[in-house]
């Protein structure tokens, strides 16, 4: 059976999930295209429906990963091109998508076996980040330096929007996910006694200079307005990034990204 019509109940559930509030109230997310659609396949995601248009996915990997889903009990829901089109949010739309229950994690679900040094690198503490293709992106860098996941505090951007499942390139599967306050996360972080590393144009030590005993809580604030005054009292140490020219300021994400790898490069030294 093949879904036509764009009035289809599940067609306009699947299409409200563009929405935070829809993903908010049914705890699933839409993730589309062959690669993100593999890797929720791949790593055992908690997949509801697969939905495919079949005169779009030509792609071997594409029905490959439809018979892995099939053969593991994931529904699959065919859906006409047009009707696809009306889900997408790609240009040039490959005819999968999955749709995703969230999977987030308390804070107190974190254990001392997970925070084991060589374990992990650690988390990264984002506070009002508001872009939520940087909080992809950071997801992503966060696996490859082998980190465990994001703390979200405040006003931070649904890491399951689609700009954000997008640009984790599949990390969103595998990373975890917490979101707190910042009282309980001084308040854990008192407990489990790990490092926290903030990062701020305010503070005076350059991050290379700067002693990382992974695993830390590497804290970053939102694009307008950096680190509040209360998270970064709350640091161990701050550090900053030099800049030379006219910009004063770096893309979050890359940010980030600067700031990992050199915690992992330290890592590594230190190993």
């Amino acid at each position: 059976m093949m879904l036509t019509s764009f009035q289809n109940p599940r067609v306009k559930a699947i299409r409200a999930l563009s929405r935070r509030k829809n993903r908010r109230e049914t705890g699933l997310f839409f993730a589309e295209g062959i690669r993100l659609a593999g890797e929720a396949v791949q790593t055992g995601a908690d997949i509801e429906t697969l939905v495919v248009a079949p005169e779009l996915l030509r792609s071997d990997f594409g029905q490959d990963t439809v018979r892995r889903a099939e053969q593991d009990g994931v529904e699959t829901l065919n859906v006409s091109t047009a009707v696809f089109q009306t889900l997408s949010m790609k240009d040039g739309p490959q005819g999968i998508g999955a749709v995703v229950r969230q999977r987030w994690t308390a804070l107190d679900e974190v254990s001392a076996d997970d925070l084991a040094p060589g374990k992990t690198l650690g988390w990264v503490v984002l506070e009002d980040v508001g872009n939520p293709g940087n909080l992809g992106s950071i997801l992503r860098t966060s696996e490859a330096v082998g980190g465990s996941g994001v703390i979200l505090l405040g006003d931070t951007a649904d890491p399951y929007d689609p700009a954000s499942v997008r640009g984790s390139m599949g990390s969103i599967f595998t990373q975890r996910v917490v979101r707190t306050s910042l009282e309980s996360l001084i308040d854990w972080q008192n407990e489990t006694d790990l490092p926290m590393v903030g990062a701020s144009d305010a503070a005076t030590v350059d991050y290379r200079d700067a002693e990382y005993a992974p695993p830390i809580l590497l804290c970053l604030g939102s694009e307008q307005h950096g680190l509040s005054e209360i998270q970064r009292a709350a640091c161990d140490q701050v550090v900053r990034i030099p800049m030379v020219g006219r910009a004063d300021s770096l893309n979050l994400a890359v940010a980030a990204g600067v700031l990992l790898y050199d915690v992992f490069n330290w890592a590594r030294g230190a190993d």
